[in-house]
């Protein structure tokens, strides 16, 4: 009966490690991602303004 259990919890924790990364996004023909411009402001040591632009996409 031991192995038996054992033998379920091996071939459970299996089939979720499989199927997990197949959750985490859905890459196929057609997949856009959602992307956005992210300005970051800054100043340098003399206080001049500093603006960089950061592409995100999720």
């Amino acid at each position: 009966m031991r192995k038996i259990i054992v033998s379920a919890t091996v071939a459970l924790v299996a089939a979720v490690s499989f199927a997990a990364p197949s959750q985490a996004g859905y890459y196929s023909y057609g997949y856009k991602p959602h992307c956005f411009i992210k300005k970051i402001h800054s100043y340098d040591y003399y206080g001049n303004l500093i603006v960089k632009k950061i592409k995100i996409c999720k």
